[in-house]
């Protein structure tokens, strides 16, 4: 596969609507939101909460079908992709880091960040020796035996960031990833996804309404009531 151009866009939205409910009850959620984000950078979707980024977050990552508008990931029109193949797609494309972590309980920092090769069929002892792998390249090494409730939130995060990149995804989506973090460890996490997750044949968004991390960011898109309001390079909003 040929890389990417680095300005090129990985992701597409083109007045992407979405509602919930029906009649009375119906709830406008997203109107007409247009959104790139490109490879090589690090996009940021900023918007205090109830502004739709999560429901904008779930198209994206073909979890929720949208009303209206257009939504392209990858090459691939999202709209034409069945259950299944959306599934599929999700598996081997995208890389996840949750605002919970979703770490298992009873697995061990490897095994979590096995999982998805794991799903993918992987037998468990190659999987799992590829997630030491990663872990060490995260500065996890010694930690890999350990289970969660034994770590840190900054090495819960680490975990979860070798969970995401294991199956080195063209597209990694964060979702609020310094939220549960104080500031000097957020500041460290983004320093960290920065430094692992982005390069030219991957693209990075980051959803969250935590200003501590605007500086970490190449272009921030601003979303209020549904709609993109602004959209800037990082350093302008920083």
């Amino acid at each position: 596969m040929a890389e990417p151009d680095p300005g090129c866009a990985a992701v597409i939205c083109r007045g992407v609507e979405k509602a919930f409910g029906t009649g009375d009850v119906r709830l406008q959620v997203l109107r007409g939101v247009d959104l790139e984000a490109r490879y090589g950078e690090l996009t940021f979707l900023l918007g205090p909460s109830g502004s739709g980024k999560t429901t904008l977050l779930s198209i994206i990552a073909g979890l929720l079908k949208h009303d209206r508008g257009s939504v392209t990931v990858l090459g691939r029109d999202l709209a034409k992709l069945h259950n299944g193949e959306a599934a599929l797609f999700r598996l081997r494309n995208i890389g996840f880091v949750f605002q919970q972590f979703n770490l298992i309980p009873a697995l061990t920092a490897a095994e979590n960040a096995a999982v998805p090769l794991l799903a993918a069929g992987w037998k468990r002892k190659e999987a799992v020796a590829q997630a030491r792998a990663l872990l060490a390249d995260l500065g996890m090494a010694h930690r890999a035996d350990d289970l969660p409730n034994k770590l840190s939130g900054g090495e819960q995060q680490r975990v979860a960031f070798a969970r995401a990149l294991i199956q080195s995804p063209r597209l990694v989506i964060c979702d609020e990833p310094t939220s549960a973090l104080d500031g000097a460890t957020g500041r460290h996490v983004m320093e960290l996804l920065r430094k692992v997750a982005l390069s030219p044949e991957r693209a990075v968004l980051v959803v969250t309404h935590d200003f501590r991390i605007l500086e970490f960011a190449d272009r921030i898109a601003e979303i209020s009531d549904g709609v993109i309001q602004k959209v800037s390079q990082g350093k302008e909003a920083a």
